[in-house]
């Protein structure tokens, strides 16, 4: 049992602490010593009890066995335990997931559009994930004799994400008007930053400075990036506003508050799912996915009745990839709740950038994209600040 092992493991440490402590007095201080490390104190029978019934890590990120994850003294939320190689394994494929994003879109473009309704492709998106999400709590479910829900004001805090994620995807179509491509994608690397500081200041989990510094690396690897895909843009300059580099105070504003709500989803979902460290993983995302798709559900509604055919076909312009791309994005989502329960936010941040420097790397191989010496400096960015954070 992995619990038995944490319990274990912090008598060890107790015994280390103690024999370092060890005075002259060197046969009380064995006989003392000796007594601890046979009896655990109450608090620790207590949470090795409680945590008796919970699964192993080694069964893989449904399992959500984990000790206290909240400091008594400090407040600091901790990351419950998780395999190290089963963490590495699912990053990889999150960041495999995040870099084909983009690539299918594209893909499925036909004369510069998509063939079908963005929220209609998120709303099933939502379906899948709280579809898959169910499907791989049921074995759990089949153990314990029942579903494990939290209490009715437990389960409203997973409806916050929902909100805010919904207002930041409508944040990012007006600011649309307010600048053009370019600067938007400079400055929402915005979100490296705030995501950071909403992570110290929710999370508490204390940054070394060469860990924060590693987080300016990282932004500037993301600017770098867009920098890069601004001076691979071709063509005559027109009097379009997207030709031309600018940005009003009220677009300054929203890009503010868009990179701000962005870090508070994030931050926030962690918050929740780490305070709930016995709820199931699975049983945790699917609660994310249900106010998923109500939310989802009423922006879809909203949008088919301002068309013009006011239609409510919600597979529309629906090919094979549109069908992988759903797929694809809903795996992708659940890996990124395991992500934040796991290990945290920053993690998350970088999955993302090495996601942006992968689907360059596609899109060279795929659109015979032509790279220039700002992509090469993203790339060393992305490789240092990794090493500077994990120093």
């Amino acid at each position: 049992n992995s619990i038995s092992q944490v319990f274990l493991l912090s008598n060890a440490k107790n015994c280390t602490q103690r024999w370092s402590m060890k005075s002259s007095q060197e046969q009380n201080s064995d006989t003392e010593m000796s007594s601890v490390c046979m009896e655990p104190s109450d608090s620790q029978r207590n949470l090795h009890h409680h945590h008796l019934h919970k699964q192993s890590p080694e069964s893989g990120p449904v399992s959500s066995a984990s000790a206290t994850l909240t400091d008594s003294n400090s407040g600091v939320v901790k990351e419950p335990y998780m395999n190290p190689v089963l963490f590495k394994f699912l990053f990889v494929v999150g960041t495999l997931v995040y870099s084909s994003y983009t690539i299918l879109v594209h893909l499925m473009e036909v004369d510069g559009t998509i063939p079908w309704s963005s929220s209609s492709m998120v709303l099933i998106t939502e379906f899948t994930k709280l579809f898959l999400s169910l499907g791989l709590y049921l074995p759990e479910a089949r153990r314990l004799g029942r579903f494990e829900l939290p209490s009715p004001r437990g389960a409203v805090l997973y409806l916050v994400p929902a909100l805010l994620y919904a207002l930041n995807n409508n944040l990012a179509v007006y600011i649309q008007l307010q600048m053009d491509p370019a600067t938007y994608q400079v400055l929402g690397n915005l979100k490296i930053l705030t995501t950071a500081v909403l992570f110290r200041l929710i999370i508490k989990k204390p940054l070394s400075q060469i860990q924060w510094a590693s987080l300016f690396v990282l932004f500037a690897a993301g600017v770098s990036n867009s920098w890069g895909g601004l001076q691979r843009s071709t063509g005559a300059p027109d009097i379009n506003k997207a030709s031309t580099l600018h940005i009003t105070p009220l677009g300054l504003f929203m890009i503010s508050a868009y990179c701000t709500v962005s870090g508070l989803a994030g931050v926030y979902t962690e918050y929740v799912l780490k305070k709930q460290p016995a709820l199931n993983i699975n049983m945790q995302n699917a609660l994310l996915y249900v106010f998923g798709v109500a939310v989802n559900l009423l922006t879809f509604v909203v949008q088919a009745r301002g068309r013009s055919d006011s239609s409510f076909d919600l597979f529309r312009g629906f090919t094979f990839l549109t069908w992988v791309l759903i797929l694809s994005q809903a795996i992708g989502g659940m890996i990124m709740g395991v992500i934040m329960k796991f290990a945290s936010n920053i993690s998350k941040l970088f999955l993302v950038s090495a996601a942006m420097v992968l689907t360059t790397i596609l899109s060279v191989l795929i659109f015979h994209l032509q790279l220039n010496i700002y992509f090469f400096l993203s790339l060393v960015f992305v490789v240092v600040a990794q090493y500077m954070y994990n120093m």
